[in-house]
């Protein structure tokens, strides 16, 4: 097989580039190693900034997102037994978030895929990029018994972490930056009415709690938990407990409680390497950077990855130009440091860490009191939130 782009990953960041490379022409072929169920089955973040949103309407993908997706103008911070509310439009000029959740974008991305007949093959296994830095790069994969090759100009690497991409780049070409958190999120997701319409994220002595939501019937809160517990030591009555003793009375006393439906624990971890190309293999989104979730930035950072690739690869085909793909490592890194600095700014300031000495968490106050206090700290944090511009 012969294509232009051959994309490892079938998460949102591949399908949403291979739809807009589609849709301007580029022929792509997406390979991902699980099954669609196995894919729609994950449960991730689902706050969107608006250059995302706007990529996902320049794909044709966002009508079910207008349709069904929440505009927040703001947010909560609970602290001392009180809630403080970030007024995100008051700050930005009007600029403000989409709460979607990532399942239902993947979903609709999956969609638009198959009305225009993209190619996307599921359980792609052994995936294996060759010659990344000759003019002839090649994918392999497997399907069952048999061997299959795609020669391509480009290979996009947007398969996680843990995927294959990253690792076919040399050591020595890579230089990889990380920060391990001494915690994890447990996460619960219930059909439950949301506790709040905006998003609660609480600083507490016993630990960071945030209250979030899929939609008015589907709510999902989060609690700080040691790396060294298991989902199973968290009975859902147990999860409540404690959510409750970690927000204001005000809002514990309006939480609808009930069966989870999803259960899950998730360390924190910033990482990100650099540089995010190598010859002709481009990686993007979590396969290149990966922060905490406090501050939404995950799947944002991916987006604006996309943002550049398909603007570069549009301008290489399309114009015979080529700075877009010469500098977007250095372009991808720049915006992705800054998300780096925010999610960990937001982390620290709002979780308790058990190695904290009585200076630490003076200053940790103090940082929250000042926010809190300022307007062009609020300003900067709003500005953040709603997502920098590309």
């Amino acid at each position: 097989m012969k294509t232009k782009v051959g994309i490892i990953g079938g998460g949102p960041s591949g399908l949403l580039l291979s739809q807009l490379l589609h849709l301007r022409g580029i022929d792509n072929v997406v390979l991902e190693k699980h099954s669609r169920e196995h894919v729609l089955g994950r449960i991730r973040a689902g706050v969107l900034e608006h250059g995302f949103a706007e990529l996902m309407r320049e794909a044709q993908c966002g009508a079910r997102m207008d349709a069904e997706g929440e505009i927040h103008e703001g947010f909560h911070i609970a602290h001392d037994g009180i809630r403080s509310r970030v007024d995100l439009a008051a700050h930005t000029g009007g600029n403000s978030v989409l709460v979607y959740g990532q399942t239902e974008l993947t979903r609709d991305l999956y969609d638009a895929r198959d009305s225009m007949g993209g190619t996307v093959i599921h359980d792609a296994a052994d995936v294996q990029p060759h010659d990344i830095t000759s003019p002839r790069p090649y994918l392999t994969y497997r399907l069952g018994d048999e061997a299959h090759r795609i020669d391509c100009d480009y290979v996009i690497g947007a398969d996680g972490f843990h995927g294959v991409s990253r690792r076919s780049i040399p050591r020595g070409a890579l230089r990889e930056f990380e920060k391990v958190y001494p915690f994890g999120w447990l996460g619960v997701l219930s059909r439950t009415r949301p506790v709040s319409p905006e998003l609660i994220y609480a600083r507490h002595e016993r630990g960071f709690a945030l209250c979030s939501l899929r939609s008015q019937v589907l709510s999902r809160y989060y609690i700080q938990v040691p790396l060294s517990d298991a989902v199973e030591d968290w009975p859902d009555e147990a999860f409540w407990e404690e959510l409750k003793r970690r927000l204001p009375e005000d809002v514990a006393g309006e939480l609808v409680t009930g069966p989870s439906i999803e259960k899950s624990i998730a360390p924190l971890r910033s990482f990100v390497a650099e540089p995010m190309r190598h010859g002709n293999l481009f990686l993007a989104g979590d396969a290149a950077h990966i922060v905490p979730p406090t501050g939404a930035r995950g799947l944002n950072s991916a987006a604006s990855d996309i943002y550049y690739l398909y603007h570069a690869l549009a301008d290489h085909y399309e114009k015979g130009e080529d700075a877009g793909l010469d500098g977007y490592s250095q372009k991808a890194l720049a915006r992705v440091w800054k998300a780096q600095r925010f999610s960990w700014w937001m982390t620290t300031m709002l979780h308790t860490f058990p190695d904290a000495i009585a200076y630490d968490q003076k200053l940790q106050q103090t940082e929250l009191a000042y926010l809190l206090s300022s307007e062009a700290a609020m300003r900067s944090l709003a500005e953040n939130y709603v997502g920098l511009p590309f």
